[in-house]
């Protein structure tokens, strides 16, 4: 196994950024008929927020594709000096899975890329060849070192506090679909060569409609060092009320390397959100942390506010902005889904 150099870790995604990456949608597989159309306003408005701290950097499949998202910057009322185009060839929108994850050193003076291999969530929406590739696509653009552990990972089920701590899955990383070859040992020994962590810690499984398999993404989310907010349904007929309560139940028995225990602040699930029959994996903690504030996806229910207030409560450092995800959320991710940091030196 090629180790990443030790002194190079995966900060937390409240560190400084130098820019968010996005791979901009065009994929009608994931936002079938008139739903892509119907998402992009969506879209827009989470690439305005953004660029009001950093840059955004869109991987773009096409100069077509390149030239409609400049005629929308305007009407979308987005900085087009906040926005830096790249043109990679993609399969789909998920950044955060097919993107690089970006490390920094120890004394923020150096970049790596590790360049984890993606296999569409266990290979269930092929082709994904472009967006495997993409991470070391980036990295020969930037001119950055990189490092390919060799293994499937992606970056919706990884969960940070930047000091030493990951939080992850069993029904993910564990799942056969992504390395079957491996065991829950061998897999934490590669989270700790390639992302700069001490200690792994491990929930059960994800939410209703998730098709990746349970990314932490959606259930448990660090908001700092030793705080996470976990989701919870509060109606005990919901199919996601025993899940969520079993990972809540499993958070609390957690102790971080200081010894401390997790403190852990309850964040409600929003009402199911079921377009065409389908459920999808609505989430109030798929939120993107990015230097102009905390973005968070609602869908126009009353939990939408509580959910606000109580990131608003955690996150005393910058806003938190509620955005509409009632479209988005039919591709089955949302705002961390879509997004992946690049973090300042």
């Amino acid at each position: 196994m090629n180790q990443a150099n030790k002194k190079f870790y995966f900060p937390a995604e409240w560190h400084p950024h130098k820019a968010t990456w996005i791979t901009f949608p065009h994929n009608d597989h994931s936002w079938q008929g008139d739903k892509l159309q119907g998402m992009y306003p969506e879209y827009f408005a989470l690439i305005r927020e953004i660029s009001k701290g950093e840059k955004v950097c869109i991987n773009v499949n096409s100069e077509e594709l390149e030239i409609f998202i400049q005629s929308q910057l305007t009407k979308y009322e987005i900085d087009a000096n906040q926005i830096i185009f790249h043109r990679h060839k993609t399969n789909d929108a998920w950044c955060r899975d097919h993107g690089p994850a970006f490390l920094i050193d120890r004394e923020n003076k150096e970049k790596l890329i590790v360049d984890w291999g993606y296999n569409a969530w266990g290979g269930k929406y092929p082709p994904y060849n472009d967006d495997n590739d993409l991470p070391n696509a980036i990295a020969q653009f930037l001119k950055l070192p990189s490092v390919s552990p060799g293994i499937v990972m992606e970056g919706g089920s990884v969960e940070f506090n930047g000091k030493g701590t990951v939080l992850t899955s069993r029904s993910c990383l564990l799942n056969p679909n992504r390395n079957p070859h491996l065991n829950q040992a061998q897999i934490e020994q590669y989270l700790k060569d390639f992302y700069g962590v001490e200690q792994v810690l491990w929930v059960s499984d994800g939410i209703v409609g998730d098709d990746t398999d349970g990314h932490i993404d959606d259930t448990v989310r660090f908001v700092n060092e030793d705080t996470v907010v976990a989701v919870v349904e509060n109606n005990p007929s919901d199919d996601n009320y025993k899940v969520l309560q079993k990972n809540l139940s499993e958070l609390k028995e957690m102790k971080l390397l200081n010894g401390k225990s997790l403190n852990i602040v309850e964040l409600p699930m929003p009402d199911a959100v079921v377009i065409d029959d389908f459920r999808a994996p609505g989430s109030y903690a798929n939120f993107y942390i990015c230097n102009a504030g905390v973005l968070v996806p609602i869908f126009d229910c009353p939990q939408d506010e509580i959910a606000l207030n109580i990131l608003r409560g955690l996150f005393t450092d910058r806003p938190v902005v509620g955005l509409s995800a009632k479209q988005i959320i039919w591709g089955q991710g949302s705002f961390h889904c879509l997004t992946q940091q690049e973090p300042d030196i």
